[in-house]
């Protein structure tokens, strides 16, 4: 039987199945209404999109056969119990109605009185922690219910046919389900833009608030040395109260302009994760604009890890050539923010000591970039921007992974985190048209990512 527990392409083994099917129907030999049935079920089943009419379809089918009535029992998760959905003499029923208790769950054939019960499986799928998988692939049943014995090739027939219902049901259930989480996505989109990005821009006023004490501190600083010298008194008390002043005044300034980066630096993550676009295609959407990325992107990420740094002891070398030649580029501020804030980030996890090439002992990070002439195709130049770290190599095994989702080097063992960040990186580069890797150098690992040149008469006019 085909593997069906993976999707794996395997063109001969489809060949081969198609083989096993052809000779098994004409095993089965079916009678030419049954044959009918299917037919008429597969082209039924994809006109008519609702649950519903799926459900009416699957009970008056069978009703082909004149002598025979259908029902449709559903194992309903929300009770734990088997109902009844629809029956071919009332349809569709309003409100499903409780399984009597001769009807059970099963995985084989079984009959009771007039009526034969088929057990409808959907798809393979995991079994639940402690549930057999039996039970994990149980959906429910269809009852046939006859005046006259069923057939073998009847009972054959019908088996395959509850088995259809089974994987059209398990489709439909899929779709639905991924429908319902979609709008739930959406739903959620608005609700975070009401109650987290709009609520975010009142911090605006109270930095203006918060800005305009810091002025009346300054104010009554001011005053403070207007009464001292109208007084024309010396030292004492009220240059102590100068001093306290002018030392809480600092204080606020430069507590305002921290929160002030860190609230700009989380909008602007907010922005471009929670965008309305993201979650209405299903994927990142670049929004991207004409940006000098050290100056906008790499400087302002800079800041808000080199406190973090330099408490490590991790010396910080910045390039002396990339603002004077930098080339705007059209990216994604907000995204390649990320980028940086990721690859910075991890410079303050693992950023360990090496011995360089001069033998003298080194924790630094460095950050640079230059060009790569052709790095796209001939006559297609881009820029290679570099995160350097000192420390043990990577081994080959190590920097294969790096960039997968999940992986985690064997450096981060005791280091917090999830192994999505280089994944992310490495998405948000694809998607600007680039691509990313790692590299040892003699005193650490360097993690890089290319990204295209724009028009070369936008880069002349730039150089100029």
């Amino acid at each position: 039987m085909a593997d069906i527990k993976t999707n794996k392409p395997d063109l001969r083994q489809i060949k081969k199945r198609i083989e096993v099917k052809q000779q098994d129907y004409l095993n089965y030999s079916f009678t030419r209404a049954q044959d009918d049935m299917l037919k008429i079920f597969l082209d039924l089943s994809q006109e008519y999109e609702s649950l519903e009419n799926f459900y009416l379809i699957c009970v008056c089918v069978p009703c082909l056969y004149n002598d025979i009535q259908a029902g449709l029992y559903l194992y309903d998760n929300r009770c734990s119990q088997l109902q009844l959905f629809a029956d071919s003499t009332r349809g569709l029923l309003s409100h499903p109605l409780k399984a009597p208790p001769y009807v059970h769950q099963a995985t084989e054939t079984y009959r009771k009185g007039n009526t034969s019960f088929f057990p409808i499986l959907k798809k393979y799928c995991l079994p639940a922690a402690n549930v057999p998988e039996d039970d994990c692939l149980f959906t429910g049943l269809l009852a046939i219910s006859s005046e006259l014995p069923i057939s073998e090739l009847n009972h054959l027939f019908f088996s395959k046919f509850a088995n259809r219902i089974g994987y059209n049901l398990h489709n439909r259930l899929l779709a639905k389900q991924n429908i319902d989480h979609l709008r739930f996505i959406n739903n959620l989109v608005l609700d975070i833009e009401h109650n987290v990005i709009i609520p975010n821009m009142y911090f605006r006023h109270l930095f203006n608030q918060l800005r305009k004490k810091i002025k009346d501190v300054e104010a009554l600083e001011e005053t403070i040395l207007e009464m001292k010298n109208k007084l024309h008194m010396e030292g004492g008390q009220c240059q102590v109260v100068i001093d306290q002043v002018s030392n809480l005044h600092n204080d606020l300034i430069n507590h305002h302009r921290e929160l002030h980066k860190q609230h700009a630096n989380l909008s602007l993550f907010l922005e471009s994760l929670f965008r309305r676009d993201h979650f209405e295609q299903g994927h990142l959407v670049l929004r991207s604009k004409k940006c000098l990325v050290e100056k906008e992107i790499i400087i302002p990420q800079l800041e808000q890890y080199a406190t973090r740094l330099r408490n490590r002891n991790i010396e910080i070398v910045q390039p002396e050539d990339m603002r004077d030649e930098e080339i705007p580029l059209m990216v994604d501020v907000g995204l390649l923010a990320q980028v940086y804030a990721n690859l910075f980030s991890n410079a303050v996890k693992y950023t360990s000591e090496s011995v360089g090439i001069d033998g003298s002992t080194k924790k630094k990070m460095a950050y640079g970039r230059h060009y790569l002439p052709d790095s796209f195709g001939p006559g297609k130049d881009g820029i290679k921007f570099n995160v350097f770290t000192t420390g043990p190599h990577l081994n080959r095994k190590e920097a294969d992974a790096v960039y997968n989702d999940g992986y985690r080097g064997l450096n981060s063992m005791n280091q917090p985190g999830t192994g999505h960040g280089l994944n992310f990186v490495k998405h948000v580069i694809e998607m600007h048209g680039g691509l990313v890797a790692h590299e040892s150098t003699d005193e650490g690992n360097n993690f890089y990512f290319i990204l295209p040149l724009p028009d070369p008469d936008i880069t002349d006019e730039t150089k100029n």
